[in-house]
């Protein structure tokens, strides 16, 4: 696990982006494993300015999304498709029938679920997986709890994590208390992932994903399972890691490594 510790979340977003950016310049077919939530939105934005500056181009590109609400179509303001399309897809050049996202409108979700499996692993695999931090150590929808080898199903979100998601919703709106998403085992087959996390009120979570046990009681801590995998965090974020010196320290090294390698 390479832990990146910058400045601020605008720091976190032009990090990831340049990541973003970097895959699909070396492989424009990229699968790209898109997420959700208020973290994601800056680097979209980032994403968003390359196109139009055509430093990066998304239309040999396919994209799935972590996760959406079960019981939303689509069209509906709140749902996560309705979010990517107004945060990325409609101002980028993928095209729309290579952007997926699970099915909360299906009518038989439980073969939703198996349909979406099936999709990613037809696309090839996911290259580059974008995750957010939910504050209990969520990543997707994959709440405490969930299997380490789980795979795309519905969950019943905590009631943390409806809270946390209330200040999107309006108080008399409905609020979905089921997901479909990802299952841990889905997003640890992502050839990399990219997890950011921004702000004091994630450092419990970051400290237990990076620094406690592997255990369903953090689904996040499963990433410590992967060969690829990036975490890039602000200062706040941060602040709660036993050893940030040392994490610190490793990224210096590195960075020197590259470079000799770089001027031979």
């Amino acid at each position: 696990m390479q832990i990146v510790i910058l400045a601020d979340a605008t720091a976190v977003a032009a990090y990831g982006a340049k990541l973003f950016i970097r895959q699909l310049q070396q492989k424009a077919d990229s699968v790209l494993g898109l997420a959700t939530g208020s973290t994601p939105v800056a680097l979209y934005q980032q994403l968003i300015l390359a196109y139009q500056q055509a430093q990066v181009s998304f239309a040999r590109a396919k994209s799935f999304n972590l996760d959406e609400y079960l019981g939303l179509a689509g069209s509906h303001v709140q749902s996560y498709r309705y979010f990517m399309q107004q945060q990325l897809f409609q101002h980028i050049d993928m095209l729309p029938e290579h952007t997926f996202v699970p099915d909360g409108s299906a009518a038989d979700p439980f073969a939703a679920c198996q349909q979406y499996e099936q999709q990613i692993a037809a696309a090839g695999g996911i290259d580059l997986q974008l995750l957010g931090l939910g504050r209990n150590g969520h990543i997707g929808f994959n709440e405490p709890s969930s299997g380490l080898r789980s795979r795309t199903r519905i969950k019943t979100l905590t009631a943390a994590t409806i809270n946390d998601n209330a200040r999107f919703f309006a108080a008399d709106e409905y609020q979905p208390h089921l997901a479909i998403t990802m299952g841990i085992g889905t997003i640890l087959d992502a050839r990399s992932l990219l997890l950011l996390a921004t702000g004091a009120a994630k450092a419990d979570a970051v400290k237990a994903m990076i620094e406690g046990p592997l255990c369903s009681a953090c689904p996040a801590s499963a990433i410590q399972l992967h060969q690829q995998a990036v975490v890039v965090l602000d200062e706040a974020a941060a602040s709660k890691l036993a050893d940030i010196e040392f994490y610190r320290h490793i990224e210096r090294e590195n960075l020197a490594l590259l470079q000799r390698l770089a001027s031979k």
